[in-house]
């Protein structure tokens, strides 16, 4: 039998520790609303966050402030359901705005910088979260996501259409008169499959665009109860 040289041992640690480090240090999805007061606070707080390329930060628009005055115009019923979802997961029952939920496991008040930051720092890593390498891309409007094996893993795997910026002139509600700019406004989720802890690779449509991007998860739990994010890449 031929043993690996010092060199190729060298190559294949470097190889190994190239792709951990392409890992991001956490994910940030904050709920938020445009008929929300408290919320432009923490819209800016997540702007900030998205200059970080080892982040990946999502804006995700909810609808149930919607009765007061100001129907929110980037909201999906598909966003409240995954904030809804996440309390019930958690067992606190607690669904807010503005409210930031870090890798999944943990959630803190959108506008606390300091509290995201910290949470980001103590959790990481938490019931296996970011501990998948995953690789996505666009390109000739189809969409190609690879997730690396991880033993005992099961999760969801999930392709997220992001628009990277977008500003809304608030007519009327709590926020009436003012121009709110959002930062990658997720505006759509597409279920691409199961992931059973083997590699895998998944495909998909994307219509390509220089307006939108996009953003693969792969998440433990389910939809109704979604867990720890295990990995996530972002695609231009």
């Amino acid at each position: 039998m031929r043993l690996p040289t010092i060199a190729a041992l060298a190559a294949l640690l470097a190889a190994t520790s190239a792709s951990a480090g392409d890992r991001p240090r956490g994910v940030v999805e904050l709920f938020t609303s445009q008929g929300c007061s408290s919320c432009p606070p923490a819209d800016r707080v997540l702007g900030d966050l998205a200059r970080d390329p080892s982040l990946v930060v999502l804006s995700l628009p909810v609808d149930y402030w919607d009765y007061i005055g100001w129907k929110d115009t980037l909201a999906l019923p598909q966003c409240t359901a995954r904030q809804k979802a996440y309390a019930t997961a958690r067992g606190d029952g607690q669904v807010y705005t503005p409210q930031a939920v870090i890798d999944g496991i943990a959630h803190v008040v959108g506008a606390d910088k300091d509290a995201i930051s910290r949470t980001l720092q103590e959790d990481r890593g938490a019931k296996g979260a970011l501990s998948l390498d995953v690789s996505a891309k666009v390109a000739n409007g189809r969409a190609t996501v690879d997730v690396g094996a991880g033993a005992g893993r099961t999760a969801t795997v999930w392709l997220l259409e992001v628009e990277p910026s977008a500003t809304v002139a608030v007519a009327r509600g709590e926020n009436a008169g003012r121009t709110l700019t959002y930062t990658n406004v997720v505006r759509k989720m597409t279920r691409l499959g199961d992931y059973s802890g083997a590699s895998a690779h998944f495909e998909t449509a994307a219509p390509a665009g220089a307006d939108m991007h996009y953003v693969a998860l792969v998440q433990a739990g389910a939809a109704d109860r979604p867990g720890a994010i295990l990995g996530a890449a972002k695609a231009n």
